[in-house]
This record gives structure tokens, sequence and C-alpha cells, in this order.
């Protein structure tokens, strides 16, 4: 999935596994096909990628050594080891035995991809040595791959160093625009470039990082939760105007490891933000939730098959704006229950007669949930509007364009906004769509499989690993039990008196 190469296609897949480590090293595009059917069962849902990256790039800022307990293992966190490697932490991954009974014989301090734990269990803890704000002069260009938290939040990092660090990432970062952050950092005393002259990736920077008086416009919430991180950091302190936010849960998401780490700072009411200088980090242990982001797509597919999913690892109490897909789901006319660490949802089609009921929804708060709700809203009752995101067509593709044209193709009456997408309830049929090498478009077009009707084939489905490596497996566990309590229950009505 990195920048050039050519790119080789295997046969559709029978929705058996996610793509192996080795596709995804050899950059070859994996075709997935899908084929509807109901869901049931349990699913443990991976860990907060801002979460992770956030505990990251703060352990990296720190003194001494911070231990981050069961964390995101894909490939936006990979790329977020590799950055704060290069930035001057001494970073460790510990490996606990898989149920399939390996395990890693060492420590790995050297990066692995996605997929390895097959080999090696799963990644249980990172231990990060970290830097105390001394920041590395890297020997070359990091390499953020697709992820784009990566690049925003560890870009304020490298302008607290006094050394040009360069960052690059893959085609689609090199089309996402830092263009306004740079501006802040430059206002802050950094010297900052983008060397392609179009104000996106490739960039380089400079510190140190001075503090002063910033404005910013946060058209991504990571802009500003960039400047939040570093700018305790920087030699003086630091005022910041914010005429625009969007996102606004993902701000809260940094403030809270600001608190905890004990980070003075003063918010008028995320208008405007001041931030002494000279403070510090310290080492920290503490256990990543699990992601709300990655939760929808199972809570989306629950809700228009029908079907009983209960997901493990989420904490309702967390920050994370994404857990709102619970309450709009249920708005929508699913049943809920939550456990301190589970969520439980049922579709309408459990209860005879019911149905999902359209309406409307704004997004600004949520952009990531647009590709698996708009596939909600195809299966509602009316009208669905999903509003007030125009940050979405900024991400890792234009996922509002991208979302109306492949909807389109499996049948969807669907029509674009300049800042969402207008839907009309009715049916899908199955279709080749494209996953634009986007994680989240491939997942939405996953749960839009399991209702279309035929089959439903998948390109560049290797996306998924981005943030979900076991995102194919896990739908296939639940989908095969589906399956299975289908064949039971109709068994028990063929023979009933």
């Amino acid at each position: 999935m990195g920048p050039g190469g050519p790119r080789a296609r295997v046969p559709p897949l029978l929705l058996l596994v996610p793509p192996s480590t080795t596709i995804e090293a050899t950059g070859i595009s994996v075709d997935v096909s899908i084929r509807p059917g109901r869901l049931r069962g349990e699913v443990t849902i991976p860990a907060s990628k801002s979460h992770t990256i956030r505990a990251l790039i703060i352990a990296t800022l720190a003194e001494g050594e911070s231990r981050i307990l069961h964390p995101l293992d894909s490939g936006d966190a990979r790329a977020c080891i590799a950055a704060c490697r290069a930035l001057g932490a001494e970073i460790e991954e510990r490996w606990e035995e898989s149920a399939a009974g390996s395990a890693s014989a060492a420590p790995n301090t050297a990066g692995g991809r996605p997929g390895e734990e097959a080999a090696r269990g799963e990644l249980s803890e990172i231990v990060v040595r970290g830097t105390g704000g001394r920041i590395a002069s890297p020997e070359r260009t990091i390499d953020v791959m697709n992820s784009g938290t990566t690049l925003y939040l560890a870009a304020a990092a490298a302008a607290l160093g006094t050394s040009e660090i360069t960052f690059d990432g893959d085609k689609q970062i090199r089309a996402r625009p830092i263009q306004p952050l740079l501006n802040s950092l430059t206002q802050l005393g950094a010297s900052v470039r983008a060397l392609a002259g179009n104000g996106c990736a490739p960039v380089a920077i400079r510190g140190p990082l001075a503090g002063g008086f910033t404005s910013i416009e946060a058209h991504t919430s990571q802009y500003l939760s960039s400047l939040l991180l570093a700018c305790p950091l920087a030699n003086g302190d630091t005022e910041i105007d914010v005429p625009l936010l969007n996102e606004r849960p993902y701000v809260e998401m940094t403030l809270r490891w600001l608190d905890q780490q004990g980070i003075r700072y003063r918010n008028e009411g995320f208008r405007r933000f001041y931030v002494p200088g000279r403070q510090h980090y310290t080492a920290f242990k503490r256990a990543v939730p699990g992601d709300f982001s990655s939760a929808t797509f199972f809570l989306c597919a629950a809700a228009i098959t029908g079907s009983t999913i209960t997901l493990r690892g989420l904490d309702m109490r967390d920050a994370q704006g994404d857990k709102e897909v619970v309450n709009i789901l249920a708005r929508m006319g699913c049943r809920v229950e939550t456990g301190d660490d589970t969520v439980t949802l049922s579709g309408p089609g459990a209860d005879a007669g019911a149905r999902l009921v359209g309406r409307e929804i704004d997004l600004n708060a949520i952009p990531d949930a647009l590709p698996a709700l708009a596939v909600t809203a195809c299966c509602a009752e009316g009208t669905t509007r999903l509003v007030n995101v125009p940050q979405a067509r900024q991400k890792e593709t234009d996922r509002i364009a991208v979302m109306h044209r492949e909807l389109q193709k499996m049948g969807a009456r669907i029509e674009e906004l300049p800042d969402g997408l207008v839907i009309e309830g009715g049916r899908l049929h199955g279709a080749a769509v494209d996953g634009h090498d986007d994680h989240r478009v491939v997942m939405a077009l996953a749960v839009a499989g399991l209702v279309a009707s035929g089959e439903t084939v998948i390109a560049d489905a290797e996306a998924a690993a981005v943030t979900f490596p076991g995102f194919f497996r896990q739908l296939e566990s639940v989908r095969a039990a589906g399956a299975a309590s289908n064949g039971r229950q109709a068994a028990s009505r063929t023979v009933a008196p």
C-alpha cells in the first residue's frame, strides 16, 4: 500500500481471512467477496488508534519509561512507532501467547508489520523510554505510510528539536493538507517547508518551538491536538486562537491526556487556549481502550441485518466521539445494552415488524462514522441526511464522493451534498466496488455486502489492516455463527408438529 510500485491482483476470496502480512508487504491488492448473511456472537474490538498514537507521542516526549498496555497493532500504529523511534524514543514491543499457542521468544525492538502476530502471538505491551523532550535528528525521512494522525501529531513534536526533520507518506498522505498546521508552527517560531509547494507532505520542520500567539482553523481536530501536545514543552508560553474546530471530541480526548499528565492550560470554550511553556511529561502506565471507530462497522452490520452482536473492550465512559454511534443506532430503532466493557446491539429486524428509521444526523464530531452510517441509511425507512461533515472529504479519500459513487453501484438512492449525503432507504444489490485504499470505505462496503442481493466484490480490501487487521476474520466468525443459528432454527421449524 506504499507509494509507487506495481500492484497485482489475486482472485476474490470468500470472506475467509484478512489479507496476509506477505500481501501487505508486497503491495498486492486483494479482492474480497461478500455474500449476504446475518450475524451472531461476540467480537473483541481492537484498541483505539487515537489513544494508541497519543500514548506513543506523549511517552516519546516524556522522561523515563512508559508502558502502554494492550495497544493497537495495525498499519497506523506501526507508522507511529517508527516515527517515535526516529524522534529518539527507545521502544520495545512485548508479546504474549495467542490463542493458537504461539508467542515470541524475545521482545521485539525493531518493529514489524501488522499480521505478524500469527507467528509471534499478540502485542500485549509497548515499553517506551522517552526523550524528555530532547528530539533526535533522524538520519532519513520519516515515512508515516498511510497514517495522517501520525503525520499531524508528530509534526509539532518534531518542532521541539533543533535539526530539520522531514516527513513523507503514501499517495493519500501526499494529498492531505497540512499547511494550516505548518503556518501555526511558523508563527510559534519553527522553520517549516512544504517541499512540493502544495501544502501537503513531504514537509520539513526545524525547531525550536518558542511559543507565542497563533490562530488556526482546525478543519481537522488533529491540527489543534498536535499543538496542544507539543506547546507545553515550548520555550515560552503559547496562546492558540481557534476560530473553527471540527471533531471536538478528539480534542477532548487530547485534553484528558494532558489532565492525566498534570499539564497546565486554560481552555476558553474551545475557542482559545493558553498553554504555559517549559512543562514536562512524566512516564506512565496505561491500558488502551477499544476503538469505537472500529466498532462502528459491527454495530452497523448488526443494525442492518437484524442481528444481535456483543462487542467487547468498549468503555462508554471514554472520551471517544464515535461512541455516539451507539446512541444514533438506538434512535434509528436498535436495541442496546451496555456493560462495564461491552455493548450488545440488536438490529430492529430481530423484533418482528420493526425497521430502521431514517433521520438527520450531524456528523461534524464523528466524521469517521460517515461510511458505515451511509450504508446503514440505505437500509432505513425513509430519508436519512448525514450532514455538517465537510472534513470527510479530506481523509484518506474524499469519503463523501467515494461512498456516493460506490453505493450507487449497489443500487443506492443517494445524493451528494457539499458537506454530506442524502440517502433514501431501499434495497442494495451486489456489485464490483472499489475500496480506494481506504480502510473505512473497505469495511463499510463489506457491511453493505451483508444485505446486498448476490455477491459483492471489494477491491483493495487489504486496506482494512490500517486500523483493523483482523476485521475480515472477525466478520466471518460472527457471520458463520449467524448462519449456523439460522440453520438450527430452520431445522426446528421443519420438525415441529
